[in-house]
């Protein structure tokens, strides 16, 4: 026989119902884009009404907003975390590059190019794209400076050498969506050339790096 038993149920604090729907709009931005998050869709993926959604998020526009922000602060921490101090500049920068090929960071790359594209109507947005672009370039000048300060690379301009460096990171995620995967080396290495160049390294220097076993 079933049990006449109701078990009770467990009320979620407002930071960890928050959390959950941020985290589920996030998925579904990554997934289907950003134009698929609205207050009924998330409340769907949940299984709640889309007014438990509004009371956290009132607007649809703030939603979308924060999807984008959570997942590109989720990317920055995996492809180039923040580390202990004393941590190798050169080997940060190796991983960090190495984990920027593939179809991993092609999801993420696809968000990019949706965020750009819908910041130029959603003021919300924009302000959040230019935040994550804003973190972008603080944490990878954070490790040049540091790769100037004992040695490891030699630039006259480390805040120009990090937008070069990720002006082609963009220019090549800006492909994520037509892609055919049959770019030739030199194309796919753009990235790694550039910053051993502008940064004083010896061509293949990223390279051997990334690959040698953690």
């Amino acid at each position: 026989m079933p049990s006449s038993v109701q078990r009770p149920r467990i009320r979620k604090s407002p930071a960890a119902r928050r959390a959950e729907i941020v985290d589920a709009a996030a998925t579904v931005a990554l997934a289907e884009g950003l134009e698929c998050v609205t207050l009924r869709r998330i409340g769907d993926e949940l299984g709640v009404r889309p007014g438990l959604i509004s009371h956290y998020f009132p607007s649809a526009e703030d939603l979308v907003a924060e999807a984008f922000g959570s997942a590109a602060s989720g990317e920055l921490d995996a492809l180039l975390p923040e580390e202990p101090a004393g941590a190798d500049p050169v080997e940060r920068l190796a991983r960090f590059l190495a984990r920027t090929d593939g179809g991993p960071y092609d999801a993420i790359s696809r968000l990019w190019i949706n965020a750009r594209h819908l910041s130029r109507y959603r003021p919300v947005l924009r302000d959040r794209v230019a935040a994550q672009e804003a973190a972008w370039r603080g944490r990878l000048e954070g490790v040049i400076l540091e790769g100037v300060a004992c040695g490891a690379f030699r630039t006259p301009d480390p805040a120009a050498t990090t937008m070069q460096i990720l002006v082609v990171l963009d220019g090549l995620g800006a492909h994520a969506n037509t892609d055919s995967g049959d770019r030739p080396a030199a194309v796919t290495r753009m990235a790694l050339t550039t910053a051993e160049r502008e940064l004083g390294l010896a061509e293949g220097a990223l390279t051997r790096t990334a690959d040698r076993p953690d």
